[in-house]
C-alpha cells in the first residue's frame, strides 16, 4: 500500500482482517493467495525460529511464518490457527495467525500513518492504522514482514527443496 497517498476519500484499500492475540492487523488483498486452516507442517533444520516449518499445498512448498514469534508477542494461545498464504516479490509464504474475520474496505481517510509506536511489534512493519468506529487496525507492509535478507534466504530454502 502506498501510505503518502492515503488520507483522501477517494483513495480506499481492501483488507484482509485477521487477529494476533488481542491485536487487529489487516494485510492488503492484493497479497493474499488464499486462508487455509493449519496443516501438518515440515520443520527445517537451523531455520530461523519465527519459521515454523514448510508445507506443501497442492504440489508447492511454501514456508510458514509464525507471526507471534515473528513479532515477540509471546505464546500463540490455544485457538485453532489459520495461515494466510500471501505473495509477493516472486515469493509465497504463509502467515500463521489466530484467526481471520473478515475482508474489509477501508476508505483513505480512515488511514493515519503509523506512530513510532503503535504496538509491540516494529513499526517498520506497518504501512498504517485504521480508525473505525471503537477498533484500530494496523495495517502491515507485507514487503516488509522480512529484511531483503530473509525473503533471499527463504528463496534459497525453497530452491533447495524444489532440487
Amino acid at each position: 500500500m502506498d501510505i503518502e497517498h492515503v488520507g483522501s476519500a477517494d483513495q480506499s484499500i481492501q483488507l484482509v482482517v485477521f487477529a494476533l492475540g488481542e491485536e487487529e492487523y489487516g494485510i492488503p488483498i492484493q497479497f493474499v493467495k488464499e486462508i487455509i486452516r493449519k496443516p501438518e507442517v515440515t520443520q527445517l533444520p537451523n531455520a530461523p525460529k519465527y519459521i515454523l516449518g514448510v508445507i506443501n499445498l497442492r504440489g508447492q512448498i511454501i514456508p510458514i511464518i509464525c507471526m507471534h514469534t515473528r513479532f515477540n508477542l509471546g505464546s500463540t494461545g490455544d485457538s485453532e490457527m489459520k495461515v494466510v498464504i500471501v505473495e509477493y516479490s516472486n515469493l509465497t509464504v504463509g502467515l500463521q495467525v489466530n484467526e481471520v474475520s473478515e475482508v474489509l474496505t477501508l476508505s483513505g481517510n480512515l488511514i493515519s500513518a503509523a506512530p513510532a509506536m503503535t504496538t509491540t511489534i516494529d513499526s517498520g512493519y506497518i504501512s498504517g492504522v485504521g480508525k473505525l468506529e471503537n477498533r484500530l487496525l494496523i495495517i502491515l507492509d507485507v514487503e516488509r514482514i522480512l529484511s531483503e535478507e530473509e525473503n533471499a534466504m527463504l528463496g534459497d530454502m525453497m530452491d533447495e527443496r524444489k532440487a
